[in-house]
């Protein structure tokens, strides 16, 4: 199991949204939830892919595939975008 593939959906969704260069804010208001609770996923999004920043997950995702990193896994940009819309 690559580390990616043990990300949630919504922890992929904050991810690719981080390397968009949305802020912590911008997120919560995106996905109708609490900075906090975008902190938390970021805190558990580092600690399974090994990264220490928020500019190390943006350099994560954009070397593995960037836009297309979210659609990795079979059917991810489908909850991304289920996510967004809720």
């Amino acid at each position: 199991m690559t580390p990616r593939e043990r990300l949630t959906p919504k922890e992929i969704q904050v991810a690719t949204l981080v390397w968009q260069g949305l802020t912590n804010r911008e997120i919560g208001k995106l996905m109708s939830t609490t900075e906090q609770v975008v902190k938390n996923h970021l805190r558990s999004t580092f600690d399974k892919l090994g990264v220490w920043s928020r500019l190390e997950l943006a350099m994560y995702v954009a070397s593995h595939g960037g836009s297309k990193w979210a659609d990795d896994g079979g059917g991810t940009g489908a909850a991304m975008q289920r996510a967004a819309s809720a």
